[in-house]
């Protein structure tokens, strides 16, 4: 499994913009093998921004990776230089590969043995 997340810092008074510009947002990515799930998270304020994180969970990096590189990928982001938002600076990506895995009935499984 991995997950796939960017982080924004939304300047003061554009909340409800970015937040907005999210929802507006046409989602392809079910359309993509691999694709698990998606969540855009609301962070902590600090004096000078929001923080936000958009957080996408797929089967592998692969996966993750042709998602980057398709058409869905492309159509998704083609509205993006139109946003009003302000940003303290544009999105900071972090991936990581999910070692351990655990459900909500506790069940955890070590990614090297699943």
């Amino acid at each position: 499994m991995y997950i796939a997340m960017n982080r924004f810092r939304v300047v003061p008074g554009f909340e409800e913009a970015f937040e907005a510009q999210w929802r507006a947002r046409q989602g392809r990515l079910a359309e993509m093998p691999g694709y698990i799930e998606f969540h855009m998270l609301k962070g902590p304020k600090a004096e000078d921004h929001t923080l936000y994180a958009s957080h996408t969970v797929w089967e592998s990096q692969e996966d993750f990776t042709a998602w980057t590189k398709s058409e869905q990928f492309r159509a998704a982001h083609a509205r993006a230089g139109e946003s009003k938002v302000q940003y303290l600076s544009g999105p900071h990506f972090e991936g990581f590969e999910v070692i351990i895995h655990e459900d909500r009935n506790g069940k955890r499984a070590d990614a090297e043995a699943a």
